[in-house]
């Protein structure tokens, strides 16, 4: 599993510069307004902290080693005392003239992060407050966020909290074959009209019923081979909505992971839904007839197992009437409301003893 890595300078970030040098000494040491809370909330989102200082000098005879390390136990401990634990704390004692690879904005002393595929590139991030911090980030090929609430490039500590651990859950996936083409986007934070064209009516209603029942934005655009049939369209989008959606839910922290009934007149279509990240589809129901606005109803289950398969998610859907319109779109508005269930995020933690979903 990759490790989101918050990669955060000393001096300014987490602890308050002095006017006059690096903060070395005990009667020096401030906290930075708003970085206990922050790291604490990053913490339960899953990341590491990792300190990357410059610390010009360090250890000559202005700036003796003895009595920085000795503030420096005493800040880890005071981080240590409110949950808050470093991976590493790395520190490059070089002046600039040097041209130290381990100078930031150098990535010598992180390069052993960058080695394999360990760091996960999207959700990993940069924090200082100095324009090095961005090179740096830059450098890494990281997202960078520069404190100094009040300044035109500046954050504060809660709002780059929000940014990371809030991250809006969101994925696009182009899917092109021989057979078809497909677009799909979802973001599963914001409800919104969804927009569908797979050149089948009624496949683009129910799809509709997906995006609007299940709470999320909904893009769907898909050229097929239509005049071949439409067993490649139906079976095409729903895997790559599967995979849309299963990006977009990312770790998974803080989801409801379960879903559950839904009657539309005559008909009720029964739907079991667990985000387990273990494919399983079980169907039971048989339709009047064989063909509903262009979409054949035996690419109904089809398309509900290919999208369980790609989504990673135990599904079972009972569906029964006598209405084959209503029976078809009781599925897919069951299964709607089942993924809105699921899908809703409250607080961080897995939803899971494994440790992952």
């Amino acid at each position: 599993m990759s490790r989101k890595i918050l990669f955060v300078d000393r001096d300014g970030t987490l602890i308050e510069e002095s006017g006059d040098g690096p903060v070395d000494r005990l009667d020096k040491l401030s906290l930075v307004p708003g970085v206990i809370p922050a790291l604490l909330r990053l913490g339960k989102a899953g990341y590491e902290f990792v300190v990357v200082s410059n610390q010009d000098g360090l250890g000559g005879p202005a700036f003796p080693r003895e009595r920085f390390e000795l503030t420096d136990t005493a800040m880890r401990r005071l981080f240590e005392s409110q949950g808050i634990v470093f991976t590493e704390l790395l520190f490059c004692p070089h002046e600039p003239e040097d041209r130290c690879d381990c100078r930031k904005p150098g990535v010598g002393l992180v390069r052993h992060y960058l080695a394999g595929n360990e760091l996960d590139r999207d959700r990993s991030a940069v924090v200082g407050d100095r324009a090095s911090d961005l090179e740096f980030a830059a450098n890494l090929g990281l997202v960078g966020y520069r404190l100094g609430p009040g300044e035109s490039d500046g954050h504060s500590w809660d709002e780059i909290a929000h940014v990371l651990a809030d991250r809006p859950r969101r994925a696009r996936i182009r899917r092109q074959t021989r057979e078809t083409d497909i677009d799909v986007s979802v973001d599963l934070d914001l409800a919104a009209d969804p927009a569908v064209s797979t050149g089948i009516g009624f496949f683009d209603h129910m799809l509709e019923q997906l995006g609007k029942h299940g709470g999320f934005a909904l893009t769907v655009s898909c050229k097929g081979d239509l005049e071949v049939d439409e067993h490649h369209t139906v079976e095409d989008v729903a895997l790559t909505l599967g995979q849309a959606l299963r990006k977009a839910l990312d770790e998974k922290r803080g989801i409801q992971r379960y879903g559950f009934l839904l009657p539309m007149d005559e008909a009720a279509a029964e739907v079991a839904l667990d985000l387990s990240g273990r494919p399983w589809f079980v169907f039971a129901g048989e339709f009047p007839r064989q063909e509903v606005g262009g979409l054949p109803t035996e690419l109904v289950p089809h398309f509900f197992r290919s999208l369980s398969d790609t989504l990673g998610a135990s599904l079972q859907i009972k569906v029964r009437g006598e209405n084959t319109h209503h029976m078809v779109e009781a599925c897919f508005k069951g299964v709607a409301r089942a993924l809105r269930q699921a899908f809703l995020r409250e607080g961080d933690a897995l939803p899971t003893t494994k440790g992952v979903l």
